[in-house]
């Protein structure tokens, strides 16, 4: 006699949007992620968070989430989620607050945790830690707002080029890169500071340019095949990252094997020292004076758009994006597992 069991699928919130700029960002890499989500092994659930409110997206229709428990009502029933692939850049999907509200509820989620999050969403805190951990990382002086009385005073300790970047946030918005001391570094102070509170000032250093994604499968960090990156602007700003043919970017990079494997086992290093999960893209300089890479930034929820980095690496690693968002999401359920 055979005993037919049945394979209860689990429940999968895809969670896009968020509440600052990088929401157009969110919303494009939308598109590339879920036409490649398994449909036959999850039942995908996209949930819009917007300043206006949370929102289960049901074809035409939008359905209010709740809240208390991070639920929602398909065909009539309650459902619950087993996981969350986490699909926002900026806040609140970025920076910790999404991570700390389903630590709350014991949802597991498909990026890294609150404290890891929110440590690396400020580009300060971040260098400082790998800094400290024994990570090259650019001299930089953070600028807070209201207090910022003479910006050429405050950074004569740093030496020109320099880049201007608002300290929380990424996409490359309101960055800017100044050449000398002129009033072009209060202009660009000013324009960083209109996208955050906080501003940090870094030393340019030359290099090439790099970026790796990281990510673990079955609890194994595995690092995809690392991209150089040539933007035609005078650096890798919102235009060169999101616009066709403003950047050259060329997976695998074309280095030596001494190089590539330097940068890969950092960054597999950096991975542990910030205790990631899930998808994370890491850029670096590496100086060639000096034969070291410098860590530039982590990003914790990378783009997935049609013009991104990471569908590149992954398809470039011999990997198919429905196979690779498959891994994200069963690393996540193995976290649900361990607790």
């Amino acid at each position: 006699m055979q005993i037919e069991t049945s394979y209860m699928k689990p429940n999968i919130a895809f969670v896009t949007g968020g509440c600052s700029e990088e929401s157009v960002i969110s919303y494009k890499s939308a598109v590339t992620i879920e036409k490649n989500l398994d449909k036959d092994r999850y039942n995908i659930y996209t949930i819009d968070i917007t300043p206006q409110g949370w929102f289960y997206l049901d074809g035409d229709k939008k359905q209010i989430v709740d809240k208390n428990d991070f639920s929602i009502i398909a065909n009539g029933s309650k459902v619950n989620f087993d996981a969350v692939l986490i699909g926002i850049h900026g806040t609140p999907g970025e920076d910790g607050k999404l991570q700390g509200y389903f630590d709350m509820l014991h949802i597991p989620y498909s990026s890294c945790d609150a404290t890891t999050s929110a440590l690396t969403f400020n580009k300060r805190y971040t260098v400082a830690v790998a800094n400290y951990s024994g990570i090259r990382v650019a001299k930089s002086v953070l600028l807070f707002k209201n207090q910022v009385t003479n910006p050429d005073e405050m950074v004569k300790d740093l030496k020109f080029p320099v880049f201007v970047k608002p300290n929380n946030g990424g996409s490359s918005i309101g960055m800017s890169k100044v050449n000398k001391h002129t009033e072009e570094l209060g202009k660009a102070v000013e324009k960083a500071f209109k996208e955050d509170d906080q501003v940090l000032v870094e030393e340019y250093i030359k290099g090439r340019e790099f970026t790796i994604g990281v990510f673990k499968n079955k609890n194994e960090i595995i690092t995809l095949p690392m991209t150089e990156v040539i933007p035609k602007n005078d650096f890798f700003d919102y235009e060169a990252k999101y616009t066709a043919g403003m950047s050259t970017e060329i997976t695998p990079a074309e280095v030596s094997e001494d190089i590539a494997k330097m940068v890969s086992e950092t960054a597999s290093k950096v991975y542990k020292i910030f205790n990631c999960r899930g998808i994370v893209r890491m850029d670096f300089i590496y100086d060639d004076e000096e034969r070291v890479p410098f860590l530039l930034e982590i990003n914790t929820v990378p783009g997935q758009t049609d013009t991104s980095i990471v569908p590149m690496q992954v398809r470039e690693m011999g990997w198919t994006l429905q196979s690779f968002y498959t891994a994200l999401i069963e690393q996540a359920l193995l976290y649900k597992r361990e607790v």
